[in-house]
């Protein structure tokens, strides 16, 4: 072979092993976005609350709130379904506007808060339920009981400049389901009192710094 031939095989050559490294830099640099694409946002205990409502006498619906809410969403902005919801729920903060109710609802005969100071939920899968909708499930605990439910979400909003911090933004998103609260073991009064199934919603703005 002559040294020109050499020459053009290794000129080939090395042009070969220079297109692979640049594909292999170009795949690296594609792949970087979407590791970083999850961001963690913190939900705001200000504009975020957990209600309640469930009937009563059968004839009526009472509702009721808790007022602290806290909690994180590992966010992928440009896949909702791959992000994530850990969110937890102060028993004490409940607020049904009647002190003697509220009172009862903390006892040992509902919450025990006492014993049990926190409700949680920790979403395991988020799936597409059309636009601007997913399905979110994942475990609640209740009364130290946990079973899997499944939310029905309105969200998450298009992120905004957080008015409250400038080098902020802003989101949110409101999730709803119904429970049994006999299988969290709440079992006080008959159904013909108070209903079994619970409506619960979550309306939560989370943030990023």
């Amino acid at each position: 072979m002559s040294n020109a031939v050499r020459s053009i095989h290794s000129t080939k050559f090395g042009l070969r092993i220079a297109a692979l490294a640049f594909a292999a830099a170009a795949c690296t640099s594609a792949a970087a976005p979407a590791a970083q694409a999850q961001d963690t946002w913190t939900i705001d205990p200000a504009h975020a609350n957990a209600t309640f409502s469930v009937r009563h006498l059968g004839i009526s619906n009472v509702s009721g709130q808790f007022n602290k809410v806290t909690g994180t969403v590992v966010w992928d902005e440009k896949d909702s379904t791959k992000s994530k919801v850990d969110a937890t729920v102060d028993v004490a903060s409940v607020d049904t506007r009647n002190t003697s109710r509220d009172s009862d609802l903390k006892s040992d005969g509902f919450f025990d808060a006492a014993k049990y100071p926190t409700l949680t939920f920790v979403s395991t899968s988020i799936t597409s339920a059309g636009a601007g909708k997913l399905k979110m499930t994942g475990n609640l605990t209740i009364h130290g009981v946990t079973k899997v439910v499944t939310f029905d979400v309105d969200g998450p909003s298009e992120p905004i400049a957080d008015p409250f911090n400038k080098t902020g933004k802003r989101a949110g998103a409101s999730a709803t389901t119904t429970i049994n609260r006999r299988e969290f073991g709440i079992e006080k009064y008959p159904a013909a009192m108070i209903g079994d199934d619970v409506k619960i919603t979550l309306d939560v703005e989370f943030t990023k710094k």
